[in-house]
């Protein structure tokens, strides 16, 4: 039987970013200079595959500190903690390593910047989120008051107009940014932001990417966890510009292939901790049902690294 021709638009950039790829070998490093195990605090990014082989290296994903024997080493993972962690792991005798991204770390200091400063903060984010406890974590709590939508926007009430300040989460839709800013500066014309705009350069590339070949395909495919906040936002993106068969999955083999039925031109892109593996896995598995031609767009290059910790550089 003949394979339906299938053409793959392979979005670029795509997958790890380079505070994914530095939180990871910060594990693989430690395991390397401390020996098995090394234990880390929550998943070191959102990846279940990520996950899985850094365990059988030998780390030990825990959620509270208090699975940490005394003397051991722990990792904090890449969507940064609270500080109350740090000074709970040295009561604790543990030793800590912080994967946390700079670009996260970033967000941190201006809000600890605008809470010296006196003013009313304003995080845009997602309740829950890692990322967002971190962040809201840097300051004493209340402190900061969660803005997840364009009606909390358009409806939160600030005690003094003049002395207010945003931050927001790193991966988060560049489109729903831009409306509730717009907003918020509307309402708040003297409101206080970053010099420099919080959402990190691979959310953005990788979007931008998404956007790009989106309107040239039927469907669109993002490899990621679903509890990936930067992988859902593709999704998203891809709806966003036109693409209404547009997908999340973790891996190949959850693949609905009945939702492929009369698809020609399949666009393909993958979640910030997602690896390149998982990528080639998934066009692996569609040459197996289609005649598969491969293309790819480039919307820009990355070339950014993030050094390791001064412990494992000198290691």
């Amino acid at each position: 039987m003949n394979k339906p021709d299938l053409t793959v638009i392979l979005a670029s950039p795509r997958g790890f970013c380079a505070g994914v790829d530095r939180a990871i070998s910060i594990v693989e490093k430690a395991l390397e200079k401390y020996g098995a195990p090394v234990y880390v605090r929550h998943e070191i990014v959102h990846n279940k595959f990520v996950v899985d082989s850094l365990r059988a290296k030998g780390a030990i994903f825990v959620k509270d500190l208090d699975e940490v024997p005394a003397g051991s080493h722990v990792i904090f993972s890449a969507h940064g903690v609270p500080k109350s962690i740090p000074q709970a792991a040295i009561a604790a005798n543990l030793e800590f390593l912080d994967a946390t991204c700079p670009l996260v770390s970033k967000v941190h200091r201006e809000v600890e910047h605008h809470y010296k400063a006196g003013h009313t903060i304003l995080l845009v984010g997602h309740r829950g989120h890692p990322e967002v406890i971190g962040t809201m974590g840097q300051v004493p709590e209340g402190s900061v008051i969660l803005i997840e939508t364009e009606e909390d926007a358009r409806t939160v009430t600030i005690a003094d107009p003049a002395n207010l300040a945003y931050a927001t989460q790193t991966t988060l839709s560049v489109d729903e940014v831009t409306g509730i800013l717009a907003i918020l500066k509307e309402r708040f014309p003297t409101i206080h932001g970053p010099r420099k705009e919080d959402i990190c350069y691979a959310t953005t590339n990788r979007q931008a990417a998404v956007k790009a070949i989106a309107p040239q395909v039927e469907a669109m495919i993002v490899i990621g966890a679903p509890n990936s906040s930067n992988s859902n936002r593709l999704v998203e993106a891809a709806r966003l510009v036109g693409c209404a068969k547009a997908a999340l999955y973790q891996r190949a083999q959850d693949i609905d292939w009945d939702w492929l039925m009369g698809v020609s031109r399949l666009g393909l892109s993958a979640g910030a901790s997602a690896p390149e593996i998982l990528v080639d896995e998934l066009i692996d598995a569609l040459k197996e049902k289609f005649n598969v031609t491969v293309e790819e767009i480039r919307v820009i290059e990355e070339n950014i690294v993030f050094h390791l910790p001064a412990k494992l550089r000198k290691a």
